[in-house]
């Protein structure tokens, strides 16, 4: 561990450590945020006092479950479900679901105890909390979708609620899932209880903008980082990783902005279009077709597919890691300062490694952190929930602004809370901060519970 991890963080970092053991992801998150907090407790000792960061780092609740569910060949399968409800010092829990072999309770824990920092700098009301399941949709068909759905919400129905904990998508878990799973909550309870989950379709309860949200997020504070250099996305070439839902609507917000996205991804390799990628072509093979990414070449024959290799070997101005945690290495930064990369924003949660991060602050390369630039998709998950609590439906451009107002905000925050503690232009030291300052002060007005 880092020398520069204060003392006091020590023994709450060991503890961490042996009370969570082999839950890498996990533990990586929680480093990121104690190497930020060594000048906040020799300012607030009080924080110490009242053992804020032990409490923090230590779930309100986790809950885990069996989901049983028959295939189309009328098999049981049997999947793991997960809740941890990590945080509610600011409001209800708030954050994804998500459907994914990879899915344990190390990487739900990783997402929620992010989750907490990056609601609390949206500004809004909302607490942290993940889930999910390591069940995989690709391949299954809609009914066994939704027979899926309908057992994990079996369980899940008696944990959530709008004023308790407030689940959306994630990985895996789109309009389709959230469906499923809201009609399976309704039957249930017999309650048309639309705050109950954000991501729901546009009529019966969705927020405009929904969909785009954590995309357009991610450029609209991105943009927001490169001000500060007298730069915009006008005329920048981008990277984007991914090709799902934030790949997507980032890459439209981008071209919107001006730029040219060249090259995306997704788990079989990438794609390069120096003229610029065709979105609409990358929208019909993702969102309706759900083929790979490889086709887009055989349709786009300037293009070039690459099985092998990164994506971030591709010379770019900027680049938008969308894809999954820990996909942007060392040696992928290296290559991209090398290649003259200007700024780093993360679209998904956490996707560049620690060592990585390193290289690009070093470099002197803007970097955002996920926590910050990616709270789009939360953010109006929350402006869904007004919605849902007034009866109201708001338009498109209305959301989209409010959208654009709260990431200037987060980047505000960011950026004088770094200037505030002396590293100016820090952004991850100032996400962290400031997303802990305010959750902390809660904490201590709410006494020990």
């Amino acid at each position: 561990m880092s020398p520069t991890l204060h003392p006091r963080l020590e023994p709450v970092r060991e503890t961490i450590l042996k009370r969570n053991p082999g839950e890498a992801e996990f533990h990586q998150a929680v480093d990121e945020v104690l190497m930020s907090l060594g000048p906040v407790l020799e300012r607030r000792p009080d924080y110490v006092e009242a053992s804020i960061i032990e409490r923090l780092a230590e779930p309100e609740r986790q809950i885990i479950f069996r989901v049983p569910w028959v295939d189309d060949q009328g098999r049981v399968n049997v999947n793991r479900g997960f809740r941890v409800e990590y945080n509610s010092a600011l409001g209800p829990y708030k954050g994804g679901l998500r459907f994914h072999p990879s899915v344990y309770l190390g990487i739900v824990k990783f997402l929620g105890f992010e989750q907490i920092f990056k609601n609390s700098l949206t500004g809004l009301p909302i607490g942290g909390g993940k889930g999910g399941a390591d069940f995989d949709p690709k391949g299954k068909s809609d009914a066994e979708v939704m027979r899926f759905c309908q057992s994990f919400m079996t369980e899940l129905y008696r944990h959530i609620g709008e004023y308790t904990d407030v689940p959306a998508g994630d990985i895996g878990v789109g309009g389709r899932e959230i469906g499923y799973l809201f009609g399976q909550y309704k039957r249930i309870t017999n309650r048309y209880e639309a705050g109950v989950l954000t991501g729901k379709g546009l009529s019966w309860g969705g927020a405009a903008a929904r969909t785009e949200a954590t995309g357009y997020g991610t450029v609209f504070l991105t943009q927001e980082m490169l001000a500060t250099k007298g730069r915009s996305f006008d005329g920048t070439k981008v990277v984007i990783s991914g090709s799902g839902n934030v790949a997507i609507y980032a890459a439209q917000k981008v071209a919107q902005l001006g730029g040219t996205v060249i090259a995306m991804s997704d788990s079989g390799g990438y794609v390069v279009d120096e003229k610029g990628i065709d979105l609409e072509i990358v929208r019909d093979l993702k969102e309706n077709k759900r083929a790979r990414i490889s086709e887009y070449a055989d349709l786009r024959k300037q293009s070039t597919f690459v099985a092998d290799g990164s994506i971030w070997d591709v010379a770019c101005d900027v680049a938008l890691p969308c894809a999954t945690q820990n996909e942007l290495s060392a040696d992928a930064a290296k290559t991209l300062v090398k290649n003259g990369c200007i700024a780093v924003a993360e679209g998904a949660n956490m996707p560049t490694t620690p060592d990585a991060t390193d290289i690009l602050q070093e470099a002197g390369v803007l970097f955002a952190p996920g926590k910050a630039s990616n709270c789009g998709g939360v953010a109006v998950s929350a402006l869904e929930m007004q919605q849902n609590a007034s009866r109201d439906s708001w338009t498109f451009e209305h959301t989209e602004k409010r959208l654009e107002t709260i990431m200037k905000g987060v980047f505000e925050r960011c950026q004088s809370t770094a200037d505030e503690f002396d590293v100016p232009g820090d952004y991850v030291k100032g996400a962290n901060i400031a997303g802990f300052v305010k959750v902390a002060d809660a904490m201590l007005a709410l006494g020990v519970v």
